[in-house]
């Protein structure tokens, strides 16, 4: 390949490295020299590659087509869960067809987190953590046992068992290396450390420096086993900090106010990269939490480039003084070091002064409506009904990698614990009370600090080491609420330190939350009213006294103080090491062997339909009726919950009959690897609106000739029985907030051929192709709202297979009930040829079975 390559010696050892700086890249963002430095060093040498990087170079953008090779992959147990499923199905099917099973393997190295499936059944006591721990391990004997199969199975694939924390987490702290080195062809190089994650919050790792982003498990899947993560160049939005966070103010309020300010603009395929001199005084810590909530504000990254606050934190958390060495000559010698004046070129610039910034909180509905605590009581309208109040706060939760992954935002929270419980406040019984740190080293930072007794106090003792109440693991309420709600005596709303509070998500009960740092967590559940002013009203009274947030509220050099005392980069190291030797996790049995031995009884894992090597492609042209049709900001958890399977639902009903234990049938999140349950739970949330008729009950339909609702997965069996397609239509921004891939699996499943949708978020239009479904994008004219489709209606639409091409018009017609006809012009949603060549078979599963092949040491060779 022709390009310039130097020597950089670090520590003895001479590294080969990409010679950027020979390249004069000072204009291009940061981000844009990484994606660079990877097509150089890892892609093809041919006329049309060389073109494409010379005109990148010279404009200082580009909207072509890259070939992206990241360095690693990271799961989660309930994305891992599918993933793990489709590729022991597809190897089921390999075997079967007289293949090698073997040959599907992952290529690079995958790690996978088991934080997704521990759920707050005790809380507010010293042992909560071991007993919830122990109720997870039973709950997922099966699920766990099946990645177990696959760690000692599959080559490149570890599993972190339960108790060594949330995925992000675990990346920052122990995984990152910033700068990396591999051996290849005899040559030994250095480059970024880079990966791709399923799930959306992977772009935490940015905070310090490496590049990653978050893609639907099912593109996971495809990079796993050799191939690229195809990309156009994107667009980086800029993001000028200037000044200083003030006394008092948290890397939490810093984030929400970016996440409303992003969120006012078109970010959907682009990239944000933070500049400007106030970024040097944040800490990587606080540069994290912002980072973290890049899909918050609708971005694939938020990306903080390589200073002395990376090299600070590295040594922080233990890494080695050599590897610490090799990240900071690495960067100064490549142009990736950050400069404070440096002005590089961005598509659009964000001015945020940081000495601007308040204390904030985001809500009642999502993370990017940024509210000031003054505004919050005639928000929620709440009013005192004898002892508890109307708005009354059900749940308060530290949790979350998005701030408990920060030390400093742990000592804040446990300082005002600390002088709560020397005035002897204390939360009142209908508020529960959880804490849920990213990794076991923050117990042993708060315990050294007499913090953990403090916070254990004000009830929040530490629960487990995962994601709890952010993906709606809560459990169940504070018995005082259960009977307030029973009486229909109140409203509750949920106060968390997590990254999303859309209706229904923390809690089936809870639709109004709000998003606040760890210090207000603990002072809004003191309060136990989420309808005050928690900056000026009285959290409680001590005598005559009243006591103010004020009196709780610690100083930055409080904070330094402790942090001092308390912190120790030996701690990350000994803590991880001790979760990794689980003893529950040893004993755990599982299978052997090429194959997974399926279970025709399992409640957990199915061999699921769409694992196979044929399937239709569902291009072409043709008249659909609307099988669901849905307003804006439909999440993914609106299409596919996570939270606790209702008793009274039709997954219930089918659980149940399979022998299920109707008293603990687990959440949606652990039945993942189950596409019968998942089917069952489309749609269900109580919040998703059919606009298809008035009174359609949440997961339910209509269809013609028949009156009466009927639950989606029953509506599309029939229409599949009678040979008519299905389409979903819906309105902006479908598909936001978490990765699940089970939200594209599911309009696989319900049969859908293509989603007609006002505006798509990025990887759930990428996980809708992966499944080789259509994701085509309504004119601005041409609204759900505005369209008000009805069950006669049926759309044409013209996608033939052989013509199809990225970014296509396709034309749609809606012909209605009446007879009349109604033409307009749609947008395929496809970004690159591969994505196409995707759908033409029939989705990712297919297309890696059809090439089995041709496998050579190097994965599956496309071409």
């Amino acid at each position: 390949m022709i390009f310039p390559t130097r020597l950089l010696e670090n520590s003895g050892t001479n590294f080969t490295i990409v010679d950027l700086a020979a390249l004069q890249l000072a204009r291009l963002p940061i981000v844009h020299r990484i994606l660079l430095e990877n097509l150089l060093r890892r892609g093809s040498d041919d006329a049309e590659t060389r073109a494409v990087i010379q005109q990148w170079i010279a404009a200082g953008h580009s909207d072509a087509e890259i070939a992206f090779l990241p360095g690693r992959v990271m799961m989660h147990d309930t994305t891992c869960g599918p993933a793990l499923v489709d590729i022991a199905a597809a190897r089921s099917a390999l075997a079967e067809a007289g293949g090698d099973p073997a040959i599907l393997n992952p290529v690079l190295p995958v790690d996978v987190s088991t934080d997704h499936s521990l759920a707050v059944d005790v809380y507010g006591s010293p042992d909560a953590r071991a007993r919830n721990m122990a109720r997870e391990m039973e709950r997922n004997a099966e699920r766990y046992s099946f990645m177990k199969w696959a760690s000692a199975t599959l080559d490149n694939f570890t599993v972190h068992p339960p108790g060594t924390g949330i995925m992000h987490t675990i990346n920052l702290e122990r995984l990152a290396t910033v700068v990396t080195h591999e051996e290849r062809d005899g040559t030994r190089w250095a480059m970024p450390d880079t990966l791709i994650g399923t799930d959306s919050h992977t772009p935490m790792v940015n905070g310090i420096g490496v590049l990653g982003w978050g893609v639907g498990g099912l593109e996971a899947e495809s990079v796993m086993f050799g191939m690229p993560v195809m990309m156009r160049v994107p667009e980086v939005v800029g993001v000028r900090l200037t000044g200083r966070l003030r006394e008092g103010i948290a890397a939490t309020d810093l984030a929400l106010v970016v996440t409303h300010r992003l969120r006012q603009i078109e970010l959907a395929g682009r990239f944000v990269e933070f500049f400007g001199p106030g970024v040097a005084s944040l800490s990587a810590g606080e540069r994290s939490v912002v980072a973290n909530m890049a899909p918050e504000y609708g971005s694939s990254t938020g990306y903080f480039p390589i200073d002395d606050a990376t090299l600070r934190y590295l040594r922080e958390t233990g890494r080695a003084e050599k590897d610490v060495a090799l990240v900071e000559d690495y960067a100064r010698a490549t142009g990736l070091w950050f400069d404070p004046g440096a002005e590089p070129h961005y598509a659009e610039v964000i001015e945020i002064d940081l000495d601007a910034i308040g204390l904030s909180l985001a809500g009642p509905r999502r993370p990017q409506d940024l509210v000031a605590t003054a505004d919050i009581p005639a928000l929620l309208g709440g009013r005192r009904k004898t002892t508890m109040p109307r708005r009354p706060v059900a749940i308060a939760a530290i949790t979350s990698c998005t701030n408990t992954s920060d030390p400093r935002q742990l000592i804040a929270a446990g300082l005002v614990a600390r002088k709560a419980r020397s005035l002897g406040l204390a939360p009142p019984a209908w508020v529960k009370t959880t804490f849920a740190p990213g990794s076991p080293t923050a117990e042993r930072l708060l315990e050294r600090a007499g913090l953990l007794e403090d916070l254990n106090a004000a009830g929040f003792a530490i629960v487990g080491y995962g994601c709890t109440v952010c993906i709606g693991n809560s459990g169940p309420l504070a018995p005082a609420m259960l009977d307030a709600l029973a009486m229909n005596d109140a409203k509750p709303v949920g106060i968390l330190s997590g990254n999303r509070n859309f209706p229904g998500r923390v809690h089936p009960q809870i639709e109004d939350a709000f998003l606040a740092s760890p210090a207000l967590v603990v002072a809004y559940a003191l309060a136990g009213d989420a309808a005050i002013d928690v900056a000026r009203d009285a959290l409680g009274n001590q005598s005559d006294r009243a006591i103010h947030l004020a009196d709780l509220w610690p100083s930055g050099a409080e904070i330094d103080a402790v942090a001092a005392l308390a912190m120790r980069g030996d701690d990350y190291a000994t803590a991880y090491d001790a979760a990794e030797a689980s003893p529950a996790w040893a004993a755990l049995p599982a299978p052997d062997g090429p194959l997974y031995p399926w279970q025709p009884g399992s409640t957990y894992l199915r061999r699921p339909p769409f694992a196979r090597s044929e399937r239709e492609d569902r291009l072409g042209h043709y008249r659909a009726a609307p099988l669901i049709v849905l307003g804006d900001d439909i999440t993914t958890d609106h299409i596919s919950p996570a939270g606790a399977i209702a008793p009274d639902s039709d997954a219930a009903r089918w659980l149940i009959e399979q022998g299920a234990d109707a008293r603990d049938l687990n959440v949606f999140s652990s039945r993942r690897g189950n596409w019968e349950v998942m089917l069952r739970g489309l749609f269900t949330n109580p919040t998703v609106r059919n606009l298809l008729g008035e009174a359609i009950p949440a997961g339910s339909t209509m269809m013609r000739g028949n009156g009466d609702p009927m639950p989606l997965w029953r509506a599309a069996a029939r229409y599949a029985e009678t040979g008519q397609p299905v389409v979903i239509v819906a309105g902006e921004r479908y598909g936001m907030g978490s990765s699940r891939d089970w939200a594209a699996k599911g309009a696989s499943l319900l049969g859908a051929r293509a989603v007609l949708a006002s505006s798509f978020e990025r990887i759930h239009r990428s996980n809708l192709v992966n499944m080789g479904v259509l994701p085509l994008r309504l004119p601005a004219d041409r609204h759900p709202s505005l369209l008000r489709l009805q069950v006669d209606d049926r759309i044409e639409i013209d996608a033939p297979s052989g013509t199809l091409a990225p970014r296509a018009p396709v034309p749609v017609a809606v012909h209605r009930g009446d007879g009349s006809v109604e033409r307009f012009t749609a947008r395929a949603e496809i970004e690159t040829a591969l994505e196409l060549e995707v759908l033409r078979a029939g989705g990712i599963i297919p297309l890696i079975l059809r090439d089995a092949g041709s496998v050579s040491g190097e994965g599956i060779e496309k071409g």
